[in-house]
């Protein structure tokens, strides 16, 4: 499919940690190999509506694209245009000049909490919704350039996924900056809740929270 470049869709469900069933059915792994193939274009939305606009856009865009969401209920508040993602961009949401929070799918929400709690807290941080994690987009790691201090959160293990990627990228173009990878432990997880395992692998809005005041200092 990718050494021919073909233009086929691959949805990847159950994307993350599962939840109830249990430690053979999550879904820890997958960024960290599929990032090893040449051509293939890997998107991991935040959300219904970017989820949808990342299928209509994959059409279009007639390249093999492996589409990653997980388990569950999704967040269906926001509306919007069915065809407006722009390839291989990632989304800022806001600006700040003493932490940038990188967020790629579905842990987005929490990233966001998070970034709100540290304004209250007098951190100032850029928050990005990396969306796309091959190819990357270079604005993510300019914006690391800029800040020195970075957090990167995936619901991947942070052995060879999205982070690695973004660290790869940062020793590429001569960056030098103080990253923190939050992903899923080197280690298979066990039974539980979602919400309860991605507390205990301090994926929640304040084990983010707390990763950002001892960065800061505060």
């Amino acid at each position: 499919m990718c050494l021919q470049n073909l233009p086929v869709i691959l949805c990847i469900d159950r994307a993350g940690l599962v939840g109830e069933d249990g430690a053979t059915h999550h879904g820890c792994f997958d960024l960290s190999y599929l990032r090893l193939v040449p051509n293939l274009l890997i998107i991991a939305p935040k959300d219904a509506l970017e989820l949808r606009q990342a299928l209509f856009a994959s059409v279009e865009w007639g390249k093999p694209v492996v589409i990653r969401y997980p388990r569950g209920q999704c967040d269906t508040s926001r509306k919007g245009d069915a065809g407006k993602l722009e390839f291989g961009k990632c989304e800022v949401i806001k600006e700040g000049r003493q932490l940038t929070i990188i967020s790629v799918g579905h842990l987005f929400h929490e990233a966001f909490l998070a970034s709100k709690l540290l304004d209250k807290k007098g951190i100032a941080n850029t928050l990005i919704n990396a969306r796309f994690v091959k190819p990357l987009d270079k604005t993510i790691i300019e914006y690391i350039r800029k800040t020195k201090k970075a957090i990167i959160v995936e619901e991947n293990t942070v052995i060879g996924g999205f982070g690695s990627g973004v660290l790869e990228a940062c020793q590429e173009h001569h960056i030098k900056a103080e990253v923190r990878l939050i992903g899923i432990p080197d280690r298979f997880i066990e039974h539980g809740s979602q919400k309860q395992l991605r507390k205990d692998c301090g994926l929640d809005c304040k084990s983010i929270v707390r990763a950002a005041e001892k960065m800061c200092k505060y």
